[in-house]
């Protein structure tokens, strides 16, 4: 695309830039002092290097600018695609990516193909606005997209000739004839690795589909399918969503099904917006039917995506900039492609930017490195009934005799609410299918859980079967009077806990083979031995932190916590002997609302350490559902937000990592799994009951609290739900959701 905003010329000495092909410099290269290699940009992308060497060359009496598209040839080696205007002829560039003496990489231009009408006549910027490239297997041809009309063209390379065009449906043509705009259509292009399925983005929206509220642009990405160099013909469309002001400029498939995506904006006296997506095509929904996208409502009829990168957030390496940006290594950049594979799960991506020939643009490009492990994958899933009730005195006594989602109280003995925490049924155990599970305080309140019992419950996950069966339970109770408040069972022997007494959400192991509650009324950590007993008085936060349900909160005092928003998640180290609760949510009264606050707990002493970390959530209304310690001193967390079924937006887990923490004492963080988007190869979560929601090819986990997470061996992870018995009906419309653990493989969990 041509854009109208003339952002800045960025000089800077030329900078290393990663290879093609899988090589990338081995320690001791040579690289510019301006771009140390492995510079972060964020948890998943680090910046190799980047080069102007090309900016403002010629070539045989052409210009070496307006680059949209990248795409490798073979290593070391990629086709450029010119965004040409005016009566210049439509060409590729043959980009060599080579390493100088001493100088680090630069770019060199090897070659030169015009591209060609079938009769042997130039195409030019009249009727040619080149922006999508793919080289085809073979390396014979290329599918060239043009914003023009919109079209996709087939080039022989030998002499630049059209031999094919590929349909393109009516409704993307550009106005009048269809519904898009002018420079706002096919400005991405790419195959799938073995060519048999082809996309094409929009760079803006159709007039029919417009933007949401928010400013996010709602566009269909065409997808073909066929093979390399022969026929190609539209097979679906899928639905995306753009950032706010961004438009979709470049797409790359390093697999079916899975997609990058480049996003980029431009705001004046500000300067570039650059981010790098990751999305997810399983199981996309084709809405070539829909006529209008602003319709959709549904989370699963779009492409997912979560962000791998945003370029300002890379270090600058030497880049200056003539004109406002955010990062002066920001540029109009518009063209991407996959390279090499380099250690582990990390590919090479290069970018390039379009200087619009312009004096006050720079032609640039740039070398990333990139996490890409495969996607998650289902492995196993398991139910218990909601009204599968446990031996007990009947409960929900001083809940009003409403139905709810088909259930009625008072009930005929001790349900089990789902489970807020998971963990190994004994320490140190890795199985996944004997577990002890802990509901929370029962209904939601102190006022109406008096009767219902605070247990764990022993529990072994039948993966075949898809049941879940309760062996046995223990009893929380307070028989010696550690408690130092009156409880419901105050005059009894046993002194058994009720939900009117505490909010138990997490639950750990310690080294000594004792159990540690995180609960939400105080906030409290509570001790118990193996069976239940309390072994000591609760343990408050020693900062005053303190719920408006706290018993420690004095008359007149003003609590410092939303209720419900203590210790819902606590991860245990993996000795033992430290634990790190987390408070599910923001503080009163702080002014970061994203802020959610990891503390340290010595085990041996009993006593916090004084030690603290700040995770933060992407939105404000965003919570922390739970955490366990993956490695070392990596945790993997839930972030979550409080919606179910179709209008869940927020389920994944998060890892970050307590020594990585910035000088603020803000923690790293990367997406590990959107639990609304698991792949199901195997049909794991099939047959679908009546009316369910979220189970098929693309398996969601659509509950309104995720609230448990447990690593397992290896890479793979155990999730569960709270199913706020009987509240909650995010499967089954009308239907109290059922417990559900379920066994994800999460490649490159640990990498």
């Amino acid at each position: 695309m041509r854009s109208t905003r003339r952002p800045a010329r960025a000089i800077a000495a030329a900078a290393a830039l990663a290879l093609l092909g899988a090589a990338v410099p081995a320690a001791g290269a040579a690289t510019s002092e301006h771009s140390p290699p492995g510079a972060r940009c964020s948890a998943d992308v680090s910046l190799l290097g980047f080069t102007d060497s090309l900016d403002k060359t010629t070539f045989e009496g052409t210009a070496v600018g307006g680059l949209s598209a990248l795409a490798p040839t073979r290593s070391s080696r990629a086709l450029a695609l010119v965004d040409n205007v005016g009566t210049t002829p439509a060409r590729l560039y043959d980009v060599e990516l080579s390493a100088g003496r001493g100088k680090g990489l630069s770019a060199g231009i090897r070659g030169m193909t015009t591209l060609r009408r079938a009769d042997g006549t130039p195409y030019t910027g009249a009727d040619f606005d080149g922006e999508g490239l793919v080289a085809e297997r073979g390396g014979r041809s290329v599918l060239a997209s043009s914003e023009t009309e919109p079209s996709i063209r087939r080039f022989r390379l030998s002499d630049g000739r059209q031999v094919a065009e590929l349909q393109v449906p009516e409704r993307f043509r550009v106005a009048p004839a269809g519904q898009a705009t002018t420079n706002q259509t096919f400005e991405a292009l790419t195959a799938t690795p073995d060519g048999r399925v082809l996309y094409a983005g929009m760079e803006g929206p159709l007039s029919a589909d417009g933007r949401d509220a928010e400013g996010r642009g709602l566009q269909r990405i065409l997808r073909y399918e066929g093979r390399a160099g022969g026929s190609y013909t539209p097979a679906a469309q899928h639905a995306y969503r753009t950032d706010p002001g961004l438009g979709l400029v470049e797409l790359v498939a390093p697999a079916d099904g899975q997609l990058l995506s480049l996003e980029r904006g431009f705001t004046a006296g500000v300067g570039n917006t650059v981010r790098v997506y990751r999305v997810s095509a399983t199981g996309a929904a084709d809405v070539s039917g829909v006529e209008s996208l602003s319709a959709l409502t549904d989370q699963r009829s779009w492409l997912g995506k979560h962000l791998l990168a945003d370029l300002a957030d890379c270090p600058p390496s030497g880049a200056t900039a003539e004109q406002p940006q955010p990062n002066p290594l920001l540029d109009n950049i518009e063209g991407m492609a996959l390279g090499g594979r380099l250690s582990g799960d990390r590919r090479t991506l290069h970018l390039v930017s379009d200087d619009n020939n312009n004096a006050a643009q720079t032609t640039r490009l740039y070398a990333l490195s990139v996490r890409l492990p495969d996607e998650a994958r289902l492995s196993a899933r398991a139910l218990l009934p909601a009204t599968d009730y446990q031996p007990g005195p009947a409960s929900g006594t001083q809940l009003p005799p409403a139905t709810v989602n088909g259930v009625t109280p008072p009930f005929a003995g001790q349900p089990i609410p789902g489970f807020s925490a998971v963990i190994p049924a004994t320490p140190r155990s890795r199985s996944a299918s004997r577990l002890l599970a802990m509901p929370d305080n029962g209904f939601g309140a102190r006022s109406n859980s008096a009767d219902f019992l605070l247990r764990a419950y022993v529990i072994e996950t039948g993966h075949r079967s898809g049941a879940i069966e309760v062996r046995s339970h223990l009893g929380f109770r307070d028989p010696d009077r550690k408690v130092p408040f009156p409880i419901v069972n105050q005059g009894t022997a046993d002194r058994l806990l009720t939900g009117a007494d505490f909010d138990v959400e997490s639950l750990a192991w310690d080294a000594r083979g004792d159990l540690w509650i995180g609960e939400e009324f105080g906030p409290y950590l509570v001790r118990t031995d193996r069976t239940g007993k309390v072994l000591q008085a609760p343990i408050p936060l020693p900062d005053g932190t303190r719920s408006p349900q706290s018993p420690d909160l004095a008359a007149g005092e003003s609590p410092t916590l939303p209720a419900s928003r203590g210790f819902e998640a606590m991860a245990a180290s993996t000795d033992g002997w430290t634990l790190y609760p987390i408070l599910e949510g923001a503080r009163s009264g702080d002014p970061d609302q994203r802020r959610r606050v990891v503390y340290e707990f010595d085990v041996r002493k009993a006593a916090y350490t004084g030690r603290t970390w700040t995770f933060r959530v992407d939105e404000p209304g965003l919570l922390v559902g739970d955490a366990a310690v993956l490695d070392g001193r990596r945790l993997l967390l839930i972030e979550r937000d409080n919606e179910m079924g179709p209008a869940s937006r927020v389920k994944r887990l998060v890892v970050t990592d307590l020594d990585a923490a910035g000088q603020d004492g803000v923690l790293p963080r990367r997406t590990a799994v959107d639990l609304l988007r698991i792949a199901d190869p195997k049909g794991v979560s099939t047959p679908a009951r009546p009316g369910e929601y979220g189970v098929g090819p693309l398996f969601s986990f659509p509950l309104q609290s995720v609230e448990s997470v447990l690593p397992l061996g290896g890479d793979r992870v155990v999730v569960a739900n709270d199913n706020n018995f009987p509240g909650n009906d995010g499967r089954i419309p009308g239907r109290a959701d059922d417990t559900e653990v379920i066994v994800i493989d999460v490649p490159g969990l640990r990498g």
